[in-house]
């Protein structure tokens, strides 16, 4: 016999889990100064096609951690990975000729700002300036940059879809409970403390007080109704492959969902169902009933069909035909959260520091984001390539949000830029029809308030967040 194998030590396992913790770290953190660049990329390159002076490209904020100059524009890296910019020569215009003299506060602060931008200008800048450009070819160099984004999250997505793999929802069974209880029942939590069947305890069955804990044999009380998939000899194992005569991909990402609303809708009708077991398949007749079930975001319950199924995950790639379907799902779902996060900012403040339990749903910073990159890397279940599966989705939805949350038409966002150009056409549009003058450039001098507004609004929320992923982080424990 040869010699006994070693085991592991524990020390070493530890030693690997903390250096693989630290690379999907640092991988998270250069891939996002790789979108960062690539943003950016899309501004400069388009600034220097329309013949714009572009002097500063530069990634990060904060103090420079490396820089070189090649003709007109220094390239460089600043130590804080938050974000990024180029500086385009002329960005505000000139005051208008007609604009007020008469001093207060906020316009000597306007015209501070304007005289700071207006000294980049060089006397043979001419027509070089960001101001003097064509409003299509300003709307053009501001949205590049998410829409450079945009493009990063729909190749992520789609090499993590079709050529890598991604975690699923199958339709196949992996359990069948015996009996239906309704998902806010009392007997839940008593069978859990007693350490008994939940099936054993006896419930109110209908009625306002359905769910709750009852002495057998008393009016309206009695033993959990059988599931009704118990009932039509569904079993573990079993995978769904049609139902109501539809034909179901079983490692599709939206077939579960398809089963589960057709349930959701059925109560108290007929389900026809096609299952295949042992490799036959066998046509199966359900009948979902009335029930109390969590809510597809599971935040709470709702009245709805109850089948009594749970599927099995899995990790499968998807055809390409269904990229469109996917990355629609995915803007809708990233869409919703941007628009939820003032609602869910004081619920993040009393996490941060009042104690109370992280919201797993809420907004989390680019901090948090690197922490759970992080933890799949160390994660003994996950192959290498689930881990990378998860990794490029990662960055795919981090670049999703920033083509989103960049295109708000808000000061200084590049949205706020775009909406400023439009308005400018429009305007001079209308000056046309009624035989005025082009009023000119737009003055953006004049939405500075603004811009430090929300500047300060978003720096206030980044440090929230940050005190939030560091003292009461989500994580995928």
């Amino acid at each position: 016999m040869g010699p006994a194998a070693r085991p592991r030590r524990p020390g070493r396992r530890t030693e690997l889990s903390t250096l693989l913790t630290v690379l999907g770290i640092v991988a998270f953190f250069v891939g996002l100064l790789f979108s960062i660049g690539f943003h950016e990329a899309g501004h400069f390159f388009w600034a220097r096609k329309f013949g714009m002076r572009v002097p500063q490209f530069m990634v990060g904020f904060g103090p420079t951690v490396f820089s070189r100059r090649r003709g007109e524009t220094e390239y460089g890296v600043k130590a804080i990975p938050l974000g990024g910019y180029i500086r385009i020569v002329g960005m505000i215009p000139p005051a208008e000729e007609n604009e007020s003299t008469r001093a207060t506060r906020m316009r000597s602060f306007i015209a501070e700002v304007r005289g700071q931008a207006l000294d980049d200008v060089l006397p043979t800048d001419g027509d070089r300036v960001f101001y003097k450009k064509p409003w299509w070819q300003r709307v053009i160099v501001m949205f590049a940059g998410p829409f450079h984004n945009l493009v990063l999250a729909v190749l992520f997505f789609t090499i993590t879809l079709t050529a890598i793999g991604t975690t699923v929802i199958t339709t196949q069974v992996r359990t069948v409970p015996a009996c239906v209880v309704p998902a806010d029942a009392e007997s839940i939590s008593v069978a859990e403390d007693q350490g008994t069947d939940v099936c054993a305890v006896p419930i109110v069955t209908a009625g306002a007080d359905a769910g709750q804990v009852c002495e057998e044999g008393s009016p309206g009380c009695a033993l959990p109704p059988a599931s009704p998939a118990a009932e039509a000899g569904l079993r573990p194992g079993d995978t769904i492959v049609a139902v109501g005569g539809q034909a179901l991909d079983p490692t599709a990402y939206d077939s579960w969902t398809a089963v589960q609303q057709a349930i959701r809708g059925s109560a108290g009708r007929p389900l026809d169902l096609t299952v295949e077991r042992d490799g036959a398949r066998r046509e199966l007749t359900v009948t979902p009933i009335e029930n109390v079930v969590p809510t597809e975001d599971g935040e709470g319950t709702v009245t709805a069909g109850y089948l009594g199924v749970a599927p099995l995950p899995g990790f499968a790639r998807q055809s390409v035909s269904e990229l469109p379907g996917y990355f629609g799902m995915v803007v809708s779902q990233s869409v919703q959260r941007l628009v939820q996060i003032p609602e869910r900012v004081p619920q993040l403040f009393r996490a941060a520091f009042l104690g109370e339990e992280r919201d797993r749903d809420g907004p989390i910073g680019v901090v948090g984001v690197g922490r759970i990159s992080g933890e799949v890397f160390a994660i003994d279940q996950l192959s290498g390539v689930e881990k990378l599966s998860f990794f490029l989705s990662l960055l795919a939805s981090v670049n999703l949000v920033l083509f989103l949350f960049n295109l708000l038409p808000i000061y200084p966002l590049d949205g706020g830029h775009v909406a400023g150009a439009l308005y400018e056409n429009a305007r001079s549009v209308v000056a046309r029809w009624r035989g005025r003058p082009d009023p000119g450039p737009f003055d953006i001098a004049r939405l500075m308030p603004v811009a430090y507004v929300v500047a300060g609004l978003f720096i206030a929320l980044s440090g929230l967040l940050l005190v939030a992923d560091v003292v009461n982080p989500i994580t995928l424990q």
